[in-house]
């Protein structure tokens, strides 16, 4: 970890599921993921490691959120985004 608002963190993803991320300390590494976790995500692999501040913008997370998680569970489950209806009956 590095300050008191900031943390260093592992993220991971696995093989079942598209775009289901599960953020963790770096120092835990895939030993902080929970086996629940482990069976849901299938064959895991890290995707990177990343300095998180409140400042920080995340793509689709509130980066506040993400810390908070991480410092009172020991992780942060990123799920997949919706697919909007719309996306549906435009794809067909």
């Amino acid at each position: 970890m590095t300050d008191a608002g900031s943390i260093i963190c592992s993220i991971f993803k696995g093989n079942k599921e598209q775009e289901l991320y599960v953020y963790v300390p770096r120092d835990s590494g895939e030993d902080g993921i929970p086996e629940a976790l482990k069976d849901r995500l299938g064959q895991i692999s890290k995707v990177m490691d990343l300095v998180l501040t409140p400042d920080r913008k995340l793509a689709r997370a509130d980066t506040t959120r993400v810390i908070t998680q991480i410092r009172e569970k020991g992780y942060y489950l990123q799920l997949p985004p919706d697919i909007g209806i719309g996306v549906l009956h435009d794809g067909d």
